[in-house]
């Protein structure tokens, strides 16, 4: 298993990551994540409610249920808890990237060609930080974007080191809503299937599909547990 998970890490790593006491919280659940079958998208902790340690997961395909995230924070709550990364109490939040998702990996950005994205960089391109544009491929370890806001005579397309981004998103429009309400028609059809094929297929617990959060019980006082779906 763990030969397993160390592969698909190295075929297909994040190559924007976070900085300081997220970067810390994110060694220590990536390998967990993953030998559940989920990939880490991203971690952040934030001042919200106190303290709100937000990890952001998905399955390969991109997809994340509320059943997921109760798994995922069952597993997680324990190995937080005897690694102690954050010393004061907090909030743990799991939730889906969301249609306006954070791009880390190489395949997000080739997933996504086609649509407008926003990129900070950590270390500047032709003289500028910050990028907004349709992605239109990846070349090696570099995404490629053609500017919207390019001025006449300058170059729209360029070439970003996706290492060197502090920071990349998709831009939520109407083309992508599109697209992902078709694959979720398209997942929902392939779940039929799978079901019909199936007889002896074990029911899904209650409440698989809607947006209710659900409390785990606190370690001491120290901490709450929530896992939340995006959009909730």
């Amino acid at each position: 298993m763990s030969m397993t998970i160390e592969t698909t890490r190295n075929a297909d790593p994040r190559l924007i990551a976070e900085p300081g006491l997220a970067a810390r919280v994110a060694t220590i659940v990536e390998p967990a994540i993953e030998s559940l079958g989920f990939r880490l998208v991203r971690v952040r902790v934030t001042g919200d409610e106190g303290c709100t340690v937000q990890i952001m997961a998905e399955r390969p395909d991109g997809t994340l249920t509320i059943d997921d995230c109760e798994d995922l924070s069952r597993a997680l709550s324990p190995v937080l808890d005897v690694a102690d990364p954050v010393e004061r109490a907090y909030r743990l939040e799991i939730s889906s990237p969301g249609m306006d998702r954070p791009l880390v990996r190489k395949s997000d950005f080739e997933r996504h060609t086609g649509h407008l994205a926003k990129i900070e960089m950590s270390i500047p391109v032709e003289g500028r930080k910050r990028f907004r544009g349709v992605l239109t491929g990846v070349e090696g370890d570099a995404a490629r974007l053609h500017r919207d806001d390019a001025k006449a005579g300058e170059d729209a397309d360029v070439l970003l080191p996706i290492e060197d981004m502090a920071e990349a998103k998709l831009v939520l429009t109407d083309a992508l809503i599109a697209e992902a309400l078709r694959r979720d028609k398209a997942a929902k059809r392939q779940a039929q299937q799978d079901v019909t094929e199936d007889d002896h297929r074990a029911p899904r617990r209650n409440g698989a599909g809607r947006t209710q959060p659900t409390n785990f019980r606190p370690n001491g006082a120290k901490k709450r547990r929530l896992a939340q779906h995006e959009g909730e």
